[in-house]
């Protein structure tokens, strides 16, 4: 991702960054709009990247901030979660398919209609993670700046719309309570919680694992779960950090961005949405109909968006997390694991003969 030329300090940069997205977070509050921990960081963020001030990201503040979201997701993960798995099997075995004619449609809508490199198209078309879809698509020789902002649009209007459908299409109120206030959560469970979110985050990078920052402190978490050492999810104020973090997060990733891009990247990424948003209610109506899930939880487990912003949705909609969560890990799972395949094929047809 490119960054802005300023002769203001990191520290400041992000100082300036923070106090941006504060006074979003104020603002959103003030008019009592949905979500303004996610929202009013999100927004103030964004215009700003778009006007050119010198903000810049967190760095691995915003990564430790992911690891909330990663325990709340293992705090959920619990016996009868598993005593439900055989009922979520029908929908999981949709989401291959859907992958597929994501695929389908997807790479060749970027490579004819907008004209991208072909590693370029595959890995823009991919719903992946964003920082996972942006290093194997640069390895496979794709433009990583183009990535990153196809998927940055695509988070950042997934993210903006869902919240819409939820609450007029589905009648779903996004008031659940996140979490009990940190007095309310013992201290030897927020002590772990702790150590959940640490040794998963590290440990997860140092193995290599995909989405470290989410999954090494879900999967700690499920195991102290399922142990019957942690009853509760991350306290009220943490989640809230996480909201205020990944809104900034996603702001940020516009910055620099130039009239250029915005006429060509940004709008192939706000076409495609379309092109997902259509797939996914297709899936989602027909999971509803066979009766495989609420509406609801069906939504949010085919929503295209990012794991981590789709978390707090769950959360603040009253979801089933450990449903929705499921088809997530699922879908990550199938393009983590077909990238490096098709990256294969596509450098083998790439390279000239002889």
């Amino acid at each position: 991702m490119s960054d802005v030329t300023s002769p203001l300090s990191p520290l400041v940069r992000r100082l300036l960054t923070g106090a941006l997205a504060a006074l979003g977070t104020a603002l959103f509050w003030a008019l009592d709009l949905p979500l303004p921990f996610l929202f009013g960081p999100m927004a103030a963020c964004l215009i700003a990247a778009l006007a050119h001030v010198p903000i810049k990201g967190f760095g691995e503040v915003s990564m430790g901030a992911r690891t909330i979201l990663g325990v709340a997701v293992g705090a959920s993960i619990t016996p009868a979660l598993f005593a439900e798995l055989p009922r979520m099997m029908g929908s999981v075995a949709l989401i291959p398919v859907f992958i597929g004619l994501i695929g389908l449609v997807g790479v060749p809508f970027f490579r004819r209609v907008w004209g991208f490199d072909a590693p370029t198209a595959y890995y823009a078309a991919m719903p992946g993670g964003l920082q996972d879809m942006v290093i194997f698509g640069t390895e496979a020789g794709g433009d990583p700046r183009a990535l990153s902002l196809i998927h940055a649009t695509r988070v950042l209007i997934i993210v903006t719309l869902a919240p819409i459908f939820l609450t007029y299409g589905y009648g779903a109120a996004l008031t659940n309570p996140i979490g009990a206030p940190v007095t309310e959560v013992p201290l030897a469970e927020l002590a772990l919680m702790v150590a959940a979110a640490w040794i998963g985050w590290k440990g997860g990078a140092r193995v290599g694992l995909f989405g470290a920052s989410i999954l090494g402190p879900l999967i700690v978490t499920a195991v102290l779960s399922l142990s019957g050492l942690i009853h509760a999810r991350p306290p009220r104020e943490a989640i809230l950090a996480a909201q205020f973090f990944i809104g900034c997060g996603i702001g940020v990733h516009f910055l620099g961005v130039t009239l250029r891009e915005l006429q060509r990247v940004v709008a192939a990424g706000v076409a495609y949405v379309v092109v997902l948003a259509l797939l996914a209610a297709g899936f989602t109506a027909l999971a509803t109909q066979l009766g495989l899930a609420g509406p609801v939880e069906t939504f949010l487990a085919f929503a295209p968006g990012g794991q981590a912003e789709m978390t707090v949705l769950a959360i603040v909609a009253g979801a089933d997390l450990g449903f929705v969560i499921t088809h997530h890990l699922t879908r990550i799972v199938i393009v983590i694991i077909g990238a490096p395949i098709v990256a294969g094929i596509i450098r083998r047809r790439s390279r000239p003969p002889g």
